[in-house]
């Protein structure tokens, strides 16, 4: 698959976790609405309701839509905006990991469990105690360990946090300083909880200093994914006002990471976001554009294309405007 594919027409989606369950692929994507809310930095215009889940059997085989398996109306603490998930999969049960604005609009990580990877998905009565922000990635090592990734810059809220406690006036650091790095934490073993105080997701330079605030080319923003590859694990997030997706390797899901370089060129319309999956023997890069919906950035629609790697363990960077 060297050209893109589209895979969702009748709804706008984005944002896509994907992951291989039961031999199938799940996709579980932001679903995009037209709210009417004014477009503004703080991502208001994407105030999503519910989420639905997509199955496929083939990569180029039929996209079967399961339906609304969460809404927004059936959460206790909801406030607003459901943005991007992630679902883990342990014990026989499947949980979904969800960001949403409390009532005083704050953003929070909620879970909700289900019995079977398409759904229906039954919210818990709290969100994770201590949580904060947006995008949770959730990866499972091979030893069963499941580590949980999060944050996001602007209207993600990831600046109004030091050392996983609120300040008083949030602020990125100036361009000269590290750079706001995302979250990382081991889940407990009820799937519920963080296991330990929330880490620091360092990515290092070619020289082994952080990344700075000030290189918007190459930072952390937002849209967090984890993968293995031959041994190491594979980081990659999105650089927001630069429009790349990016990523940087570690030998332990802790980090930290290494910069290597761009996977995906900006594509039509603000927001990029990812996974990265492997499946029946090749690897796949799922992501989203705006140009079905003539470039209105808050109207997604996702797509997958093949992703390669080179000898050396380097990803072959994809063009985003194909």
């Amino acid at each position: 698959m060297k050209k893109p594919r589209y895979l969702v027409d009748h709804l706008y989606t984005a944002d896509p976790a994907v992951h291989v369950f039961n031999g199938k692929l799940y996709i579980y994507p932001s679903h995009d609405i037209e709210s009417g809310i004014p477009e503004n930095d703080n991502g208001d215009h994407f105030d999503m309701r519910d989420y639905h889940v997509f199955s496929m059997e083939t990569m180029d085989g039929e996209v079967t839509d399961h339906g609304v398996i969460l809404d927004i109306n059936n959460i206790p603490w909801a406030g607003r905006q459901l943005w991007d998930c992630d679902v883990a999969f342990k014990d026989g049960k499947y949980y979904l990991y969800f960001p949403l604005k409390d009532k005083t609009d704050i953003f929070h990580i909620g879970v909700a469990i289900s019995d079977k990877p398409e759904g229906p998905f039954i919210p818990q009565e709290a969100p994770v105690k201590g949580s904060y922000s947006i995008d949770p990635c959730v990866f499972c090592d091979d030893d069963g360990s499941h580590y949980i990734y999060f944050g996001g810059l602007w209207g993600g809220q990831l600046q109004r946090y030091r050392n996983n406690k609120a300040i008083e006036c949030g602020h990125e650091p100036k361009d000269d300083e590290p750079a706001l790095p995302s979250r990382v934490a081991k889940l407990s073993e009820n799937m519920l909880e963080f296991g330990e105080d929330p880490r620091e997701v360092i990515i290092l330079d070619e020289n082994g200093e952080k990344l700075k605030a000030g290189d918007h080319d190459r930072r952390f923003f937002e849209a967090s994914w984890l993968h293995k590859y031959q041994g190491k694990y594979y980081y990659s997030y999105s650089t927001g006002n630069t429009h790349r997706l990016c990523y940087a390797v570690g030998d332990t899901p802790y980090g930290p990471f290494t910069y290597k370089g761009v996977i995906l060129t900006p594509v039509v319309g603000w927001t990029t976001h990812h996974s990265i999956v492997e499946f029946k023997g090749k690897w796949y890069l799922f992501y989203h554009d705006s140009v079905p919906s003539g470039g209105k950035t808050w109207l997604r629609s996702i797509k997958v294309i093949e992703l390669e790697y080179n000898e050396d363990g380097t990803i072959r960077t994809i063009d985003g405007r194909n």
